[in-house]
């Protein structure tokens, strides 16, 4: 079959990007002809633009309301900060359409390819704020006859509230009621597809976990120097956090280490010190829970990978980014016990292990649950 797969746009979220290259490898590897339909921001840069940007930005800090996660720089400073990201798409997630700017744009590229599926997901494709155009990842622009199978694998709404305004839930509703087959990745998520879509989902893995630890260590260069023992992975990085590291590190005798930009891609560093906002390679992450002893994160992808290299880890809940995809990732594993706010994970005892065996008997098992159906979606 020709698939498309539409996801979030790709960019330095290793996360999403990792994603994406697991599910369209999990496709290919099945025998299908796939294709990424790179949907995009539309960045038409222009100062004008830039200051409505930074004030509507502005705005939404002081009302307290989500802002979008991506920055009004130019494409020039975009590419600068994702050389190496940007590297790891050109090189492993092929092919991709080029980048479409708008619904007819995608529309247009979705008509000239002839596809016989397309598959929304995974990561937060659902989740208004971070999407470039929310119905789109409805199938909005398919018409309402089109013989195309709509597929979701792995939707993700991003947390457990309903976020969307009552006009997107009325179109999302109708459209999202043509898919041929609906899966989601969190139990959550099942819920709020019934309540507020009337449509039956199902809950599989992300599809990270559809590969297994060897196809990811194909990726990284052999000879690795070990960094150290405990690996940091936090998206939202404060003095709070690298204070707790601190204890952590000194009460147990292990050396830190991280794998991320040095300074946050905050936008005035992306015009003061645009050097030290560099994301590393993709393949330099995934070396660090190979090399780690313990995982400390706040990350969901941060957890899943900790579960395939089978890492100790603790989770410090990110409530701003939602906590209903960790609670409905570690239940599936029985390792709710490993959630924990940074106040509580200094008494705990940070050395506790887990059974492996278990996790694993229990990850093949619903890894079977979700290849099936993906099997019975296509067929």
């Amino acid at each position: 079959m020709r698939i498309g797969i539409l996801t979030q746009p790709l960019y330095c979220n290793y996360g999403g990007i990792i994603q994406c290259f697991a599910l369209q490898t999990f496709l290919q590897r099945m025998g299908h002809d796939t294709i990424v339909l790179q949907r995009e921001f539309h960045r038409n840069y222009t100062v004008k633009g830039a200051c409505m940007y930074y004030v509507k930005y502005i705005m939404k800090l002081l009302m307290r309301k989500e802002s979008s996660w991506h920055y009004y720089i130019s494409p020039k400073r975009r590419a600068y900060i994702a050389q190496n990201t940007n590297k790891f798409i050109e090189d492993y997630i092929n092919p991709r359409s080029p980048h479409c700017y708008s619904t007819e744009e995608l529309k247009q590229e979705t008509l000239s390819r002839h596809l016989d599926a397309i598959i929304v997901g995974s990561d937060q494709v659902w989740r208004p704020d971070y999407s470039p155009c929310l119905p789109n990842y409805f199938l909005d622009f398919l018409e309402k006859d089109n013989r195309i199978k709509r597929i979701s694998y792995a939707a993700s709404f991003g947390n457990d509230n309903w976020t969307f305004t009552d006009n997107q839930t009325s179109r999302c509703r109708r459209l999202l009621q043509r898919f041929n087959s609906v899966s989601v990745r969190e139990s959550t998520a099942i819920k709020l597809c019934k309540e507020h879509f009337h449509v039956n989902a199902t809950q599989v893995l992300d599809p990270t976990l559809l590969l297994e630890r060897e196809d990811y260590e194909s990726l990284i260069p052999q000879e690795q120097e070990k960094r150290g023992t405990l690996f940091c992975y936090f998206l939202d990085r404060n003095q709070k956090k690298k204070d707790i590291i601190k204890q952590i590190v000194e009460r147990y005798q292990l050396k830190s280490f991280e794998s991320m930009p040095l300074l946050p891609d905050t936008t005035y560093n992306l015009y003061e010190d645009i050097d030290k906002c560099v994301y590393p390679p993709i393949e330099e992450w995934l070396s660090a829970f190979m090399e780690a002893d313990i995982v400390l994160t706040d990350s969901f992808h941060g957890t899943v990978f900790s579960i395939i290299f089978n890492k100790p880890f603790w989770v410090i809940g990110n409530k701003s980014r939602g906590m209903a995809r960790f609670e409905s990732l570690l239940s599936l594993f029985n390792l709710k016990n490993r959630l924990i706010t940074d106040s509580e994970l200094m008494n705990n005892d940070f050395m506790e292990p887990i059974e492996w065996n278990t996790v694993n008997e229990k990850r093949i098992a619903l890894k079977n649950k979700s290849m099936q159906f993906i099997f019975n979606a296509l067929n």
